[in-house]
């Protein structure tokens, strides 16, 4: 049985929600959230109950030269077989009957409560494929950066440091290759592909509030998300980072090429053909690069404007560029 304590939804806050007619009238959504990374990720099925193996080649058999009469030694290839685990994005709705049955706006009120639920998990969804560590927050699953956090690390080659030293005052540009060979997510097998929402109806909870052991009728929402990444080949993604956003704000000699450093970041692909690629920034980054656009897309630096079905699609060298809320100002120094 459900305890409904101080995350319940109150008369207060349905009074905030509720319109001077009695219905619910459209609500501005200013927590809502741009990332359209979760667009851009392929789905899965795992092949394990709650994650995904696949096997990477890690060396080459050698090979002879040899002169007739002569033999050579047999060889072999090295493989290893990596495991990602999926994580369990959840949450829990729980409205009083009086709450929402009050003026008949049932439905309206519920659908309204929801909302911002599904806004809520797709907004931590977008943060953890950046920034999920799974070594640290078991329940997560391991995003994009603690991938690439390492300047010594054997792919190292693939981050590009722009030279920032403050220890927590930088962001990151990423060029990722999603397919089915370099990047994608997946969910558990035996399951089905993203957000659920199961609505559970009048259900008995328990309550925290008021005489200890009390019950009450509630409407109960359930909301969850099993989804995990999978990165086979680091080769195919680049992550530009130590991009100190005070030289960023400062448009000054000191501030970052970022051109060059997206230039650099095709270069060092393994293969931008085994997938589609995209590049991923903030605001802020996007705002300082759009400055440096007036010029390039003047001089033919490479900064384009391309039109797909109708919208306009910001693009460097054919591809993609995406801005990400869940990318953050905040990162601290990769070293």
């Amino acid at each position: 049985m459900a305890t409904i304590g101080a995350a319940a939804v109150t008369i207060a806050d349905y009074m905030k929600v509720i319109g001077p007619d009695g219905n619910i009238p459209p609500i501005i959504e200013i927590q809502d959230r741009i990332n359209p990374i979760l667009q851009d990720i392929p789905y899965k099925e795992g092949n394990l109950p709650l994650g995904e193996q696949y096997t990477v080649r890690t060396g080459l058999p050698s090979v002879f030269w040899r002169i007739a009469n002569q033999g050579s030694p047999s060889s072999k290839s090295k493989e290893a077989q990596i495991t990602e685990s999926c994580g369990l994005l959840d949450a829990w709705s729980e409205i009083d009957k009086i709450v929402a049955e009050i003026n008949g706006n049932t439905s309206a009120f519920r659908m309204a409560k929801a909302v911002p639920f599904l806004q809520s998990m797709n907004k931590e969804k977008a943060e953890t494929l950046f920034y999920g560590n799974q070594g640290v927050a078991p329940a997560e699953f391991t995003g994009w950066s603690p991938r690439y956090a390492d300047l010594s690390a054997n792919n190292s080659r693939n981050i590009i440091d722009v030279g920032g030293t403050d220890s927590a005052d930088n962001l990151s540009i990423w060029l990722i290759v999603w397919g089915d060979y370099s990047a994608y997510g997946f969910y558990p097998k035996g399951s089905q592909y993203g957000l659920k929402h199961e609505d559970l109806g009048e259900v008995t909870v328990d309550t925290t509030a008021g005489i200890g052991g009390s019950r009450m009728r509630a409407y109960q929402d359930h909301f969850y998300w099993h989804c995990g990444l999978a990165v086979p080949d680091w080769r195919q993604h680049v992550r530009i980072c130590n991009i100190d956003v005070s030289k960023l704000v400062a448009q000054d000699s000191n501030t970052p090429d970022l051109i060059k450093y997206m230039i650099m970041a095709t270069h060092r692909v393994e293969n931008l053909d085994l997938g589609k690629p995209m590049f991923y920034m903030n605001r802020t980054c996007a705002q300082y690069l759009d400055l440096k656009r007036r010029v390039d897309v003047r001089d033919g630096g490479g900064l384009t404007w391309d039109n797909v079905e109708g919208k306009i699609v910001y693009s460097f060298r054919g591809i993609q560029i995406r801005v990400c809320d869940g990318l953050l100002d905040t990162e601290a120094r990769v070293v």
